[in-house]
């Protein structure tokens, strides 16, 4: 029993850590940003005036309605996207499968604003595929504006909702759908009043990803907003004084920006908190027998839906080897764009890959025991924890790098300018991610594994390292990969924390298209791509292997 009081402590000590990082470089860092909203930067007297100015402007609040109304489109149509497609690729038998899976989870490694420009090369005013289709007297607008932004979002951030959905297809137990379809329910009644219920928390928790990542993203209204007001944008013009340095202002937009995705987390919560979705899966499911029509068809809905999320892929590798005089597009195969890319220097390149291992493999190293003690220990403390590690679903890149900026870039502690600040942000962003994906692992561990192995002895901290971990291996290994890609790929917090020394791929192509070398861009893209989609499919590869073949 004395070891079992020791587990006690090993778990407290883990909260307070846990809470202490998090305390300094999550909540200390957004207190900075509400008080930059209420204190007027000349005086230091509290003032509400930031707000009532944004209150008062038809500007900001068209800014807030367009990122809303982005964000709730996108979440709907990836929704209708994603649903029926995680269900074709975990319940029917559709050619090429494992190609398939792969090739869905490709649009989290390319970032999202250069999907947007190739899109916009082939779709813009004078894009390649919108002159065509006007030469054959297809009247087909530009894909600027909310329209684009929409499309881009539904085909880069699909597989946010398409992988738990997957997953929660292939956990329902069998046996509820036999009794339904017993009963004399068509197939398509029972999916809609039998499955989706069921997977509805995976569709939720997916979709509410889609819906933040929609409203915090820069990248893609910088490249296809126009004249379009939106929050990330504006509070990045704002805070780094491109067009009126205005810090009170910064910070209330980014409140406001905090205030909306907090609010659908906690909607989505309740909303959970009310329903139970367990089913007792023991197995998985068998496929579902179709018929030669069904299977075809299944077939044609899947492979397009992924090709159609794939063509920026395919655009920008295009793009790359083609040669720009200036902005323009001409149909000239070379590999000058590698070659201005190399010439410079392979800083960018190598930035981006340490950044992404330090994030990796801290987030992987902090994730496993916090989300050990979230599954195992039910105190206020853990309760308490369990509510700050879900803080950074709801704060958008450039609000949490705004807030960093400020903390730490005078007094007590300094990191601006470095390497430092810039792994703290990816960390801090990532670490939800990985302290769920731990717990869900630790909650099909038997603990009464650990309380024999404490109750003989052994420390519940080298239990926890000698026994839990190695039973957490595969699943750990799958989310420290699926960070590292999803850093390399990260413009929201870089944008406002990299030095010139500290300038990631993602900087640069996000330079290069705002200046006059989308060439480069497209290149440093296809390199990116290359170095990230590789451990993807090993990834891939090891999760098929645990059975867990989902991704």
């Amino acid at each position: 029993m004395k070891g079992i009081g020791g587990l006690g402590a090993f778990r407290a000590c883990v909260c307070l850590a846990a809470l202490l990082f998090l305390g300094v470089f999550l909540v200390y860092p957004l207190a900075t940003v509400l008080l930059a909203s209420v204190r007027d930067p000349d005086t230091g007297a509290w003032t509400l005036a930031p707000y009532r100015q944004i209150a008062a402007s038809r500007y900001y609040l068209g800014s807030v309605g367009n990122s809303l109304l982005a964000g709730v489109l996108s979440m709907g149509f990836v929704c209708v996207l994603a649903v029926p497609l995680a269900f074709c690729l975990a319940r029917l038998e559709v050619p090429g499968k494992p190609v398939l899976l792969t090739l869905a989870s490709l649009p989290l490694v390319l970032p999202s604003f250069v999907g947007a420009y190739a899109l916009v090369l082939l779709f813009g005013h004078a894009g390649i595929a919108t002159v065509a289709m006007r030469d054959i007297g297809l009247p087909v607008g530009s894909i600027y504006g909310m329209p684009g932004i929409v499309i881009v979002f539904t085909l880069t951030l699909y597989p946010y909702v398409l992988m738990p959905v997957m997953a929660g297809f292939q956990a329902v137990d069998i046996a509820i759908e036999e009794a339904a379809r017993n009963l004399g329910g068509s197939r398509f009644h029972v999916f809609r009043t039998v499955l989706l219920p069921v997977v509805m928390p995976s569709v939720l928790a997916g979709a509410l990803l889609v819906f933040i990542e929609a409203l915090e993203n820069f990248g893609v209204p910088a490249v296809l907003a126009e004249d379009r007001p939106f929050l990330a944008l504006d509070i990045f013009k704002l805070f780094a004084g491109e067009s009126d340095s205005n810090p009170g202002a910064a910070g209330a937009l980014s409140v406001l920006l905090v205030a909306c995705t907090a609010g659908v987390l906690v909607l989505q919560r309740r909303w959970l908190a009310r329903r139970r979705f367990a089913t007792g899966a023991r197995r998985v499911p068998p496929p579902i027998v179709l018929g030669r029509g069904g299977r075809i068809a299944a077939g044609v809905f899947c492979w397009a839906v992924v090709l159609l999320s794939v063509l920026p892929f395919a655009a920008v590798l295009v793009i790359s080897f083609q040669h720009f005089r200036g902005p323009v597009l001409n149909w000239e195969i070379t590999l000058s764009n590698y070659a201005a890319l190399l010439r410079g220097s392979y800083r960018p390149l190598w930035n981006t890959l340490l950044l992404a291992s330090i994030a990796a493999m801290a987030v992987t190293l902090l994730g496993a025991p916090i989300g050990y003690v979230l599954a195992r220990h039910r105190s206020r403390l853990s309760t308490l924890l369990d509510i700050v590690v879900t803080v950074p679903f709801a704060v958008s890149g450039t609000v949490l790098g705004i807030g960093l900026v400020i903390a730490f870039n005078s007094g007590w502690l300094v990191l601006t300018g470095g390497w430092l600040i810039l792994s703290v942000a990816f960390v801090v962003r990532k670490l939800p991610f990985s302290v769920r994906s731990a717990g869900a692992i630790v909650h099909q561990i038997d603990p009464s594994l650990e309380e024999a192995s404490i109750n003989l002895g052994v420390s519940p901290l080298r239990t926890f390292l000698t026994m839990t971990v190695p039973m957490m291996a595969a699943g750990l290994a799958g989310g420290m990969v699926l960070v590292w890609v999803t850093v390399t790929s990260e413009l929201s917090a870089t944008i406002v924390l990299y030095s010139s020394r500290w300038r990631t791929m993602t900087v640069l192509m996000f330079q290069s298209l705002e200046g006059t070398a989308p060439g480069e861009a497209a290149a440093a893209a296809s390199i990116l791509i290359v170095f990230t989609a590789l451990p993807l499919l090993l990834v891939y590869r090891l999760l098929q292997r645990q059975g867990m073949g989902v991704l």
